[in-house]
């Protein structure tokens, strides 16, 4: 793999603590994801593969998975968590070096620091085979838990300093993707109880790769008038929420080429 500085690089020491999901869930993705693609033994793309959150159980199933991910910091993470050699390209979601290869494209956690969605989205859709499927997930959380509310006032914050972290483009790409589509699913994977405080959500956002981009008195600041509000909002930065959470798959399948019979 060619070592390309990526923002995601820094992160990707304590992402898994911070970030991890419970037992289970990668493999219920994993179940899915080998469902969608609609034959019996799927090549499958993790486009955002990262340190393997998702990626593992292929791996450890010898599944025909290959992992893609910008950052290099996070893919040697995956290979440290797998104690062997998984196939992973250090590449660019834009610009993928390959053919019309992939029965099942994953997109995980991939939106935050698209440059360009419309060919991002372009290349999904080349590299995937006729009558693939392409999956999108993310963990849901409920619109009034802390993570949501701290994010709404996170973002508050930014737009009244005048700082911009840049967008999430996965509703248009949802959109994009859908337009071709012969039929699309939601399905949700996993659901877990989790806990949650203000004060992991400073942690988690303080080394976040968009939010790490903007300058340091932006960030102080922002982060200080976070941890302030939420002291008001909820009454400690330690105060504790116990909620739902799911993992959520959003299925796009798409029709394969007819061919013609010769008469």
């Amino acid at each position: 793999m060619q070592v390309r500085e990526s923002a995601y690089d820094a992160l990707a020491p304590r992402f898994e603590r911070e970030r991890a999901l419970p037992d289970g869930v990668a493999q219920a993705v994993r179940e899915l994801v080998l469902e969608a693609a609609g034959v019996t033994h799927p090549r499958v793309l993790d486009l955002g593969a990262g340190t393997g959150r998702i990626g593992w159980p292929f791996v450890a199933a010898n599944d025909d998975y290959v992992g893609v991910d910008l950052s290099f910091g996070m893919l040697r993470a995956f290979v440290d968590r797998c104690g062997c050699a998984p196939r992973l390209v250090q590449a660019d979601g834009h610009r993928l070096p390959f053919g019309t290869a992939f029965d099942a494209v994953m997109l995980i956690q991939v939106f935050g620091g698209l440059t360009d969605w419309r060919q991002f989205a372009a290349e999904v859709r080349r590299v995937l085979r006729p009558g693939g499927a392409t999956v999108i997930g993310r963990t849901a959380t409920p619109h009034d838990g802390v993570d949501a509310r701290m994010k709404r006032q996170l973002d508050l914050i930014l737009d009244e300093s005048g700082a911009h972290r840049g967008g999430n483009a996965r509703a248009d790409v949802e959109t994009l993707l859908g337009t071709g589509a012969s039929r699309v699913d939601r399905r949700i994977a996993a659901t877990w109880m989790a806990q949650r405080t203000p004060r992991q959500f400073i942690a988690r956002h303080r080394g976040g790769a968009r939010f790490s981009a903007l300058p340091e008195q932006v960030k102080s600041d922002a982060m200080a008038r976070l941890a302030a509000w939420a002291e008001t909002a909820f009454g400690s930065l330690d105060a504790t929420s116990s909620e739902s959470h799911s993992f959520e798959l959003q299925v796009f399948r798409y029709k394969r080429v007819a061919t013609r019979c010769q008469a």
